[in-house]
């Protein structure tokens, strides 16, 4: 038995749907984060934090990840046959969402408090969420019968 017999070998589309998949998911996990944090403040005291929370996700989403969204689902549209299920990203991304989360995890357990942190963890979450959209939307072109 070799080891290309363990490749989990997918179509395109799949790739396409997991991209989706992973980005919503972590965008989803990541602001919910923030909102726990935030929901912890008196009164209005989060509207502020969650303003500039929303602000960075755009900013966020506008120059970073709508970006590298477009390049990966150009990578996956170039290729050919079944591919293997991780190729979703390309090994670039990998290495950043390694150091990403090592740097959240960090965070998370520096004495800096959680609602300052908390729009950082929007504005990647929420960035991360919208630009999941275009893997959808990728799939939807993809998919429809030509």
């Amino acid at each position: 038995m070799s080891f290309g017999s363990w490749k989990p070998a997918v179509e395109k589309r799949w790739l396409l749907l997991l991209s989706g998949i992973a980005w919503t998911g972590i965008g989803v996990l990541l602001s919910a984060l923030a909102y726990g944090w935030l929901a912890s403040l008196p009164g209005v005291g989060a509207a502020p934090l969650a303003l500039a929370g929303m602000l960075l996700a755009l900013g966020m989403y506008r120059f970073s990840f709508s970006q590298i969204a477009r390049q990966n689902i150009r990578r996956i549209c170039l290729m050919r046959g079944k591919v293997c299920a991780f190729a979703f990203q390309g090994t670039r991304s990998y290495l950043i969402a390694g150091f990403m989360g090592g740097v959240g995890i960090a965070m998370r357990s520096s004495p800096i408090p959680k609602p300052y942190l908390a729009v950082m963890y929007l504005g990647i979450g929420g960035g991360l969420f919208l630009a999941s959209l275009h893997y959808y939307r990728g799939l939807r072109r993809n998919s429809s019968p030509r």
